[in-house]
């Protein structure tokens, strides 16, 4: 089992910079690849971003750029340092943990899951 917990949301305004966290615990967790999602009222939720055990990194293609993950595996944590944030970003990200050593960007894939923490960025 792994647990984890997100934390690192609240209101911005348009262009400001939020820094996201996932703790996780539990067993084998720097093994795992972790990703970030997001889901915004009425809508499918949807993958931001993604790092493997090794450093790895993948991401959407419309977030190249504003958005950079990282993970300190001594701390069991994972980052998502997210700028020039738009009010399009405001959604509830979900950090995400996949045992299998291939970044895959579908949410069914991933095993285990955080509560999620909210962005709303105001225009």
């Amino acid at each position: 089992q792994v647990q984890l917990v997100e934390s690192g949301g609240g209101l911005v305004q348009a262009g400001g910079s939020l820094r996201l966290s996932c703790a996780a615990s539990g067993r084998t967790s720097c093994s795992y690849v972790i990703s970030w999602f997001r889901q915004a009222p009425g809508k499918e939720r949807e993958f931001v971003a993604a790092i493997s055990w090794s450093g790895s990194t993948y991401y959407v293609d419309s977030e190249k750029g504003r958005f950079t993950i990282s993970r300190d595996n001594a701390k069991n944590t994972v980052a998502l340092q997210m700028n020039s944030l738009k009010p399009e970003d405001t959604a509830v990200y979900y950090c995400a943990a996949d045992r299998s050593k291939v970044i895959v960007t579908t949410a069914a894939a991933y095993d285990y899951w955080g509560q999620g923490t909210q962005v709303t960025v105001s225009s």
